[in-house]
């Protein structure tokens, strides 16, 4: 789909200007290049700067407004409305720490032009003149392939000597949804909205409907999440999604099983999952096997079927569906299509966040899945309450690091609380460097801080390796030493 813009807005018209400039000239073709990117989303970005930078011949298409999701559509609008949502939420919240404040006064229009100028001030980075400046040549356009080493796009074909499809994904529209009789929308068009509905249906109990839920919930709209079987944040553990349901309601979010069978509603959001954009690159003419759900199969060095053309981000099969990942992952893909490495995917630790309030953080292993699968494990918990800043700040959540069973390597961690995302950040470091529980014991952090719980989770880790000979050895010690 065309991302939608506002007609006569002056954001949308800078962000337009920059991403899909009108009376835009593609360039002539070269006669061969090293690298296609199709997709101008992050994981398209970052190939064709990085292979540019590195004296590539490369060419960039890209069908819409090049930025992908991340800028126009997902994570940049989204939680610029998020940090309004907050905002609001703070002042409400400020009677507990004291503070004696009205009602906020929401202004919907002008926290919504808030968005599209955020948007529009960071579009610079991912323009057309930018990448036409670093070397690339920026083709806008429906690129398509016509053989297994050629792309055809606006009438000019692209030869290639290595290929990389990004062109991300879509969200979902179930067919069977029934009629509300009111607008619907999808990450894709929400943020054209300048007036607050006030009745609002959200389907989808995923990162996209719990954040966009929640915000529209604290901007002052009375909302309905329906999440399927009532639960939030399937890939979670249950405490996880548990905590988060409890807030929901604190904030008069209405949780449901299943969409309401009839309306009373002013909008209907749609937040039901994402579809890999493949069915319109003809994938088949260039011997690229996909699948309609999962997107274009690939390697662990992330090749399709079609050895010349690799795959990044949202559209390829690898399990992570995050703008990180799509960076990490088109790293991956300059390594192995252009240069003899074999630079595998699996080898990435990939961490992610759900951006509501409590965040909720996730990176490896979770222990829900542990205990489905049997894996023997030990679990070391912090709650946040227990923590000095968290204690200072009124936080909830808690933090989990899941261990081997009687061994200091840490598999995941789930993080639910004030700057989730970093903690489950600074994990994956520990995590991708082998530095288990001990190390972070004998780490000094900053003090009051939420990353001072990874001290003390490793502080629980040292208590268990404390063997009854070894106490009293100890205790014997003490009891001599003057």
């Amino acid at each position: 789909m065309t991302i939608p813009l506002l007609a006569n807005d002056p954001h949308d018209a800078k962000l337009r200007a920059n991403l899909k400039p009108p009376g835009w000239a593609n360039p002539t073709p070269a006669a061969r290049y090293q690298l296609v990117v199709i997709g101008a989303g992050p994981a398209g970005l970052v190939a064709a700067a990085a292979a540019a930078g590195l004296g590539a011949k490369v060419a960039l298409v890209e069908r819409d407004l090049m930025g992908g999701d991340c800028l126009n559509v997902g994570c940049v609008p989204s939680k610029t409305l998020l940090r309004a949502a907050r905002a609001a939420a703070e002042v409400r919240r400020a009677k507990e720490f004291g503070i004696k404040v009205a009602e906020p006064e929401v202004d919907f229009a002008a926290v919504m032009e808030r968005v599209r100028k955020v948007r529009a001030d960071l579009s610079p980075v991912d323009s057309a003149d930018r990448f036409r400046g670093l070397g690339v040549d920026v083709f806008l356009g429906e690129g398509k392939f016509v053989n297994d080493d050629t792309v055809e796009v606006a009438g000019a074909r692209l030869r290639f000597g290595r290929c990389l499809i990004a062109t991300g994904s879509r969200a979902v529209v179930p067919d069977d949804l029934p009629d509300y009789g009111c607008p619907r929308f999808t990450n894709e068009s929400i943020f054209t909205l300048t007036e607050l509905p006030k009745r609002l249906l959200v389907i989808g109990g995923g990162p996209i409907g719990c954040e966009l839920g929640q915000a529209f919930a604290r901007l002052g709209s009375r909302v309905t999440l329906a999440a399927r079987g009532g639960r939030l944040l399937p890939r979670e553990d249950d405490d996880a999604a548990e905590l988060l349901a409890g807030v929901f309601r604190r904030e008069g979010v209405e949780l449901v099983p299943n969409p309401p069978a009839a309306g009373g509603f002013d909008a209907v959001l749609i937040a039901a999952g994402r579809t890999p954009n493949v069915e319109r690159l003809d994938l088949g003419k260039a011997g690229i096997a996909f699948d309609a759900k999962d997107g274009a199969r690939v390697d662990d060095r992330l090749r399709t079927t079609n050895p010349r053309v690799y795959a990044a981000g949202d559209v390829s099969s690898f399990g992570y569906k995050f703008t990180h990942a799509a960076d990490a992952t088109a790293r991956i893909v300059i390594r192995n299509a252009l240069f003899p490495t074999k630079a595998r995917a699996s080898a990435l630790t990939i961490p992610w966040c759900t951006y509501t309030d409590p965040e909720v953080g996730r990176v490896g292993l979770g222990e829900d899945e542990a205990v489905e699968g049997d894996i023997p494990i030990d679990v070391y918990r912090l709650d946040l309450k227990d923590l000095d800043r968290g204690a200072a700040d009124g936080a909830e959540g808690f933090v989990n690091v899941v261990t081997p069973k009687g061994k200091d390597r840490i598999l995941g961690a789930t993080v639910v609380g004030p700057h989730a995302g970093e903690l489950a950040g600074s994990l994956s470091l520990a995590m991708t460097h082998g530095l288990g529980l001990k190390k972070l014991a004998g780490t000094v952090f900053p003090y009051p801080t939420y990353t001072e719980a990874l001290r003390k989770l490793g502080d629980q880790y040292n208590r268990t390796r404390l063997m009854p000979l070894t106490k009293r050895l100890l205790g014997t010690w003490l009891r001599w030493f003057r």
